[in-house]
């Protein structure tokens, strides 16, 4: 992106900042049932103490991914996972995926890092989407020796942003950042968008 139409775009995104109900979470869940609902049969709730997935029981019920309490990010970093998630993992509660707590050691946090990256990098092209700032997390405060550096997982999730960049988002990825563009009136694409380490806030 020129350099003129980033500082368009970071103007655009301190001007919602200071619409005190602009980044609502209903308005993603209303953002994801137009896209999903009928297709994927997915609906987003908030709410919930903490995240989770839990597919549908028989074929006339939805899918559900809960975030947490009514937190803006919490909803964009769960559809994240959603939307990277296959066919087979969408029938699994929580993707499949086994969640290692906070404290976890050096070696259960590399591997947190490896599967959170791509979820990440995308919850991160989602903020940029709606003009709200996004922040990276090692999610592990309780780390033996202390919250461990961020410095490479980082690098980690600018890597996959800039691939996905490349390469196109996924399809649910691609219709979601559209819509929410479309929604908060930033108008970015995700092609045009000037990414670098700057950009994420730990």
């Amino acid at each position: 992106m020129p350099r003129t139409a980033a500082a368009a775009a970071n103007a655009v995104s301190l001007a919602q900042c200071t619409a005190p109900d602009n980044f609502r979470a209903q308005r993603l869940e209303e953002v994801f049932a137009r896209c999903f609902s009928r297709r994927w049969r997915t609906r987003l709730v908030g709410g919930a103490d903490e995240p989770s997935y839990q597919p549908a029981t028989d074929m006339h019920a939805l899918h559900v991914l809960h975030y947490r309490s009514d937190y803006f990010a919490s909803a964009l970093h769960e559809t994240a996972h959603w939307c990277i998630a296959g066919e087979r993992r969408r029938q699994l509660p929580d993707f499949g995926y086994w969640y290692a707590p906070d404290g976890r050691d050096q070696q259960q946090q590399l591997a947190f890092e490896a599967v959170e990256a791509r979820p990440q990098a995308l919850e991160w092209l989602f903020s940029l989407a709606c003009g709200y700032r996004f922040r990276i997390s090692v999610d592990n405060l309780g780390a033996p020796g202390g919250v461990p550096d961020s410095g490479p997982f980082r690098q980690q999730v600018l890597s996959a942003a800039r691939q996905w960049q490349r390469c196109g988002l996924p399809q649910r990825a691609e219709l979601f950042f559209q819509s929410l563009a479309l929604e908060f009136g930033t108008g970015l694409q995700p092609q045009n968008l000037d990414l670098d380490l700057t950009g994420l806030c730990g």
